[in-house]
C-alpha cells in the first residue's frame, strides 16, 4: 500500500505546484478532482477540463508525474448520477463519461463517482433507476478497462434536508448494488469515515467485500457521545453550524476514531495493495493553504507508520 490524496482540498493551485508539494513530503500518489470547470460543489475542484482534454495536455501531465515519482491512482468526480432532472442527469452521466476518457490518456485504472438518488422516488424505485444508468456507465468503462469505484459516502442533507442524497452507503445496500450490475470492474472507494460516523462497524465489511475494494480514503471520524445522546441517530437538525455541528465531525487521519492500525491489517490480510488516499475534510485545518498542508502532513506521518 502506498499513501495519496484527493487534490480538490488545495483548491485552485496549479496541479503541477500540488504535484511538486506531495512529492516533497512524502507522497505517492494524487487522486485527481475532475468536476466540471463550472462548478460549486463543496470539496470538489476541477484539476484537468476532462471535456476537452487532449493527448497533448495527459503526456504532458505524465511527465511531471513520473519526474516527482507519483502515480495518478484515479479520476474523481462525485455527483448525483441519478438527479431527478433529466438535463442535469444526462451532463452528469456525460461528464463521467468524459472522466473515463481522461483516464484513459493518461494511463490511470480507476474513475470514482456517486450513484446518488432521485429524490421523486423510492429507495426500491432509486435502484431500478441505479441499475439502468450504471449498467451503461459501468459499461462504458469496462469496454476501456477502467475500474468504477463508489465512495461509500451518505451525502446526507445534500438534496433534502436530513435524508441522504445517494443510496450506496451501507453493506446493505452495497450487496443491492453488486447484485444490479455485478461487473467485475464495479467496486468500492472504501472510506471508514462514513460508516464510523454512522456507528458502523468499518472493518468487518472488508472481507465480505474484499474483491470489490478498488480504492481506500483516509479519512477519519469523531463521535462524541453526550451530542449523540441529545441529538440521536438522526442527528441535529437545527441551526447547524460550525459551533454545533451535530454529533460528529470528519478529522485527520489519527485525530478521529478510526483504528487505522486495525484497518489496514485487514486490508493487508485481503491483499489489497493500492493507494490509501488522504481526503481531507477536517474542519480544524481548513481556512488556508497552510492549514490544509499542516492537516495533509499529519495524516500522511500516521499512517505511514502503520503502513
Amino acid at each position: 500500500m502506498y499513501i495519496g490524496f484527493l487534490t480538490g482540498c488545495l483548491g485552485g493551485i496549479p496541479l503541477k505546484e500540488k504535484a511538486k508539494w506531495a512529492s516533497e513530503h512524502g507522497f505517492k500518489a494524487l487522486e485527481l478532482s475532475c468536476w466540471p470547470r463550472t462548478n460549486a460543489r463543496d470539496y470538489s475542484g476541477s484539476e484537468i477540463d476532462v471535456a476537452n482534454f487532449t493527448k497533448e495536455e495527459a503526456e504532458e501531465i505524465k511527465l511531471y508525474f513520473k519526474e516527482y515519482g507519483l502515480t495518478i491512482s484515479s479520476i474523481a468526480y462525485y455527483d448525483n448520477n441519478l438527479d431527478r432532472d433529466p438535463k442535469k442527469r444526462e451532463f452528469i452521466n456525460n461528464h463521467f463519461k468524459k472522466c473515463v476518457d481522461a483516464a484513459v490518456l493518461l494511463g490511470v485504472s480507476t474513475v470514482g463517482t456517486f450513484i446518488g438518488r432521485n429524490i421523486d422516488k423510492s429507495l426500491e424505485e432509486n435502484f431500478d433507476e441505479f441499475e439502468v444508468v450504471f449498467k451503461g456507465l459501468v459499461k462504458y468503462a469496462e469496454d476501456k478497462d477502467i475500474k468504477v469505484v463508489i465512495e461509500n459516502c451518505q451525502m446526507n442533507g445534500w438534496q433534502i434536508k436530513g435524508l441522504p442524497g445517494t443510496i450506496s452507503f451501507t453493506p446493505e445496500l452495497w450487496r443491492e448494488m453488486f447484485k444490479r450490475v455485478p461487473n467485475k470492474n464495479f467496486g468500492l472507494n472504501y472510506d471508514p469515515s462514513h460508516l464510523h460516523a454512522m456507528l458502523i462497524d468499518y472493518i468487518t465489511p472488508i472481507k465480505e467485500f474484499k474483491d470489490r475494494i478498488f480504492h481506500v480514503h483516509a479519512k477519519d471520524a469523531e463521535v462524541f457521545e453526550e451530542n449523540l445522546k441529545a441529538y440521536g441517530i438522526f442527528n441535529k437538525l437545527l441551526n447547524v453550524s460550525s459551533e454545533d455541528f451535530g454529533y460528529w465531525r470528519y478529522r485527520m487521519p489519527g485525530l478521529g476514531q478510526v483504528n487505522w492500525e486495525m484497518l489496514l491489517n485487514e486490508l493487508k490480510e485481503i491483499g489489497y495493495e493500492g493507494v490509501v488516499s488522504i481526503e481531507h475534510e477536517d474542519p480544524l485545518f481548513e481556512g488556508s493553504e497552510e492549514k490544509v498542508k499542516e492537516g495533509l502532513q499529519l495524516g500522511i506521518d500516521h499512517l505511514e507508520k502503520l503502513i
